[in-house]
């Protein structure tokens, strides 16, 4: 590779790493990280070091998929056991400050019984003391609140185990990456240890459409002479496809993929929930990063689960980025880390934050947040929110993701404030895994196995679907946020057949909408709607389908 212009080929993928594992929000936040690490990964290692052969039968079973299994296919025990060393050394503050926070959930158990807790104060375990406060819920539980501003600030954030392990693929057969740690000898990766706030990533993915110069990228990343030879197969000198901006008059629609949707008119651009794929030959068409904007006006993130909130997706989309709109938290739960905090710490500048029934007003349209209920598991999480975007010709489309309708009062007084809308866009994955599978390292005490799989991750299934339908009055439904699409495999490892509960619930949510006159599908791969702007609410937008 010479020094000429070149472009980032549209199929690197740069996996977002911390300590070797793959990079989720919850490995951002430090005392969330510190619980993945002494819960998870450390439990995950000892498992396989005990017994690779059983790891390497489950990975091959279907109905463990997403289970806390190593995918590799020889035995890799030496390795791994070298990598639980290096974890032990390089993470014992984090270890020792999730063993403090499992020890202060326990003594408040015992010993906060109503009286003031201002005694307590000097019986915290003394790595936490500075970072928490006591409280009470009015029903005299004792609790705990996280100064996560004063975490972010002290030794436990630790950027520096943060990399990117970089590769060329050309399928999208990726495994589940949340349970397998990246090995650092693999000849086909290029492990570069950077910090995810790094600016020079930002001028690395703007060549994926804008041509930059070989030599400074490569001096830019501190690129070895012995790793040049791979980190040069990374680019190329084709220019890709010229990128047409909607110009439009109307309202164009573009489902990526799971819950990732683009809404643009000629002025303004929003993307929900990025995750998408990369640019390949594949039978199954699909909209790629290729497809998107160079400018993103607003991006509206619905909750903080890793197939919403995808760091790999949104670090290649920084630099394009004006604003993002996250759900507002700050109340300092373990279990809910603030997402804003998040962003900011790996780079982003520009988040802001609304609660229920706020707004904020763009150019043709306003943004409202609007209650998420359940799929949390039943745990008192905050950051989760439905959007609302309506245009100015009173056009109005419902992202409800993956919320839950457990309780339709909650819409039925949503309803009398906001009324009818046009499109609704609804998540039906009803089944969900248990509350363990995503917050089990966060429990100081693990669920019993019964209560464990009836507190879901779930969506709405046919019955809480319908009455969305039946309260908003929709003259279009569309069901994403499935986790259907294959690219989704290393963070989803769902498998769906015809028998499938949420298959079965969305095809008759499908049928009954269809049965009344209401457009309805399941959203897959790609697909794009035209919505012709009207001027008057009761003239019908029209979609080209």
């Amino acid at each position: 590779m010479n020094t000429d212009l070149v472009y980032m080929k549209r199929n690197v993928v740069p996996e977002p790493l911390f300590d070797q594992w793959y990079a989720w929000p919850h490995l951002i936040s430090p005392a969330t990280a510190a619980m993945n690490i002494l819960e998870r990964h450390i439990k995950i290692m000892n498992s396989y070091i005990l017994a690779p052969q059983i790891h390497a039968t489950a990975v091959k079973d279907p109905k463990m998929l997403g289970g806390p299994f190593m995918d590799y296919a020889g035995n890799k025990k030496e390795e791994v056991k070298k990598l639980k060393e290096a974890t032990l050394q390089n993470n014992a503050d984090l270890i020792d400050l999730a063993k403090a926070i499992q020890q202060l959930s326990k003594f408040l158990l015992n010993e906060a019984k109503g009286q003031t807790l201002e005694g307590l104060y000097e019986k915290i375990p003394e790595i936490l003391r500075g970072f928490v406060e006591l409280h009470y819920d009015v029903n005299n539980h004792p609790s705990f609140r996280l100064f996560e501003s004063l975490l972010y600030k002290s030794k436990y954030y630790k950027p520096e185990l943060q990399s990117l392990s970089f590769y060329l693929i050309n399928s999208d057969d990726r495994p589940f990456i949340l349970s397998t740690p990246r090995l650092e000898e693999d000849p086909s990766r290029l492990h570069l240890r950077i910090p995810f706030e790094s600016p020079v990533l930002d001028e690395l993915f703007k060549m994926q459409r804008t041509p930059g110069s070989y030599q400074y990228i490569r001096d830019g990343l501190n690129i070895t002479e012995e790793e040049e030879p791979l980190f040069s197969t990374f680019f190329t000198t084709e220019k890709p496809e010229v990128f047409e901006k909607y110009k439009g008059d109307n309202i164009r629609t573009r489902y990526f993929g799971h819950a990732c949707i683009l809404i643009e008119t000629k002025d303004i651009s929003i993307l929900s929930d990025p995750v998408m794929s990369y640019g390949y030959n594949s039978d199954i068409s699909r909209y790629t990063y290729a497809d998107l904007p160079d400018v993103i006006d607003y991006v509206v993130i619905t909750h903080n689960h890793q197939d919403h909130i995808l760091i790999e997706t949104m670090l290649q989309l920084r630099h394009k980025i004006k604003h993002i709109i996250v759900p507002r938290n700050g109340q300092g739960g373990l279990q809910d880390p603030s997402v804003k905090r998040i962003l900011e710490r790996i780079g982003f500048r520009n988040v802001i934050e609304i609660d229920e029934l706020e707004s904020i007003e763009l150019p043709g349209c306003v943004i409202t947040g609007l209650p998420f209920m359940g799929e949390h598991g039943d745990l008192d999480i905050r950051t989760k929110m439905c959007h609302l975007v309506k245009m100015t010709d009173d056009f109005t489309i419902l992202l409800a993701a993956d919320s839950c309708n457990i309780e339709p009062k909650i819409y039925e007084r949503v309803h009398e404030i906001v009324g009818d809308i046009d499109v609704l866009f609804l998540g039906m994955e009803c089944d969900g895994a248990p509350t363990s599978w995503l917050y089990g390292p966060l429990l100081p005490e693990p669920l019993i196995k019964e209560h464990d799989h009836s507190r879901r991750l779930r969506g709405s299934n046919f019955r809480e679907g319908i009455d969305l339908v039946d309260r908003f009055h929709p003259k279009e439904v569309y069901i994403y946020a499935m986790g259907q699409e294959p690219w989704l495999n290393y963070i989803m490892s769902l498998k769906y057949t015809e028998e499938s509960n949420p298959i079965i619930a969305s095809n008759k949510l499908i049928q009954v909408c269809r049965e009344r006159g209401i457009h309805a599908e399941r959203l897959f791969g790609e697909k794009e709607i035209i919505y012709k702007r009207t001027v008057q609410k009761d003239q019908a937008a029209v979609a080209v389908l």
